[in-house]
């Protein structure tokens, strides 16, 4: 018998906590929970969970604090966020400190289940594994999600190393969002989603792997077609 996937919910509203739980287990998954801000970053940090929904307004400590914590020690923990805010720049701060994706309330449930399964998929997608890339003068190191450049030391996310991947194996050709959003994120093709997701996390890519991420030389965008990795 297949494990089911096992998700923390960390919400200190009761009303959506429970609705939360309610839904989740009737799709097949096993939840968890914490109403406390703190209380759940602890729970985070064991990594018995498959998926941490993590809300942003929390009391004792916030969303965006935690998950920086568990980015600090996990790069691969799969997280969603929450945010009753639905500006730039909240989102924003979620995906830089390496969430998956997120979520604004009020959200449809069932988009909210589709992004879940979306999310875990990737894990099971899996891309070619290249080892070591080299662009210009930075050496990356794919399966220990670092790279070098001279003295400098840079870390990257999973989800971070696996678009790199991807964008180095078809360096033939721009790779649109759909495409990133379908292969690397899970999202069915037909599937009506509007996200910034995949921007944000091509400009925080170029603050790694560029000297210049404002001109940036390797990761180029292609307008009207997407985006395209340039490898000497």
């Amino acid at each position: 018998m297949n494990r089911k996937p096992k998700i923390l919910i960390v919400e200190d509203e009761a009303a959506i906590r429970t609705g939360l739980i309610d839904v989740l287990v009737y799709h097949g998954f096993d939840t968890d929970d914490a109403d406390d801000g703190k209380v759940g970053l602890n729970k985070a940090l064991t990594g018995k969970y498959d998926l941490i929904l993590l809300d942003v307004m929390l009391p004792g400590m916030d969303g965006f604090e935690i998950c920086n914590r568990i980015r600090d020690v996990d790069r691969e923990q799969a997280i969603i966020m929450l945010t009753a805010k639905t500006s730039d720049e909240d989102i924003i701060q979620g995906l830089r400190l390496g969430a998956d994706d997120y979520v604004a309330k009020p959200f449809s449930v069932a988009q909210l289940v589709l992004r879940i399964q979306a999310v875990l998929r990737r894990s099971k997608i899996g891309i070619e594994e290249a080892g070591t890339l080299q662009l210009g003068n930075l050496m990356v190191d794919t399966r220990n999600l670092a790279a070098t450049r001279g003295d400098e030391s840079i870390s990257f996310t999973r989800r971070e190393m696996d678009i790199l991947q991807y964008l180095y194996i078809n360096t033939d050709r721009p790779i649109s969002r759909e495409e990133l959003l379908t292969k690397l994120w899970g999202y069915a093709r037909n599937l009506d989603l509007e996200t910034r997701t995949v921007d944000i996390h091509i400009a925080k890519l170029r603050r790694k792997i560029e000297t210049d991420p404002a001109n940036p030389n390797y990761l180029i965008t292609v307008r009207g077609a997407g985006y395209r990795l340039l490898v000497e």
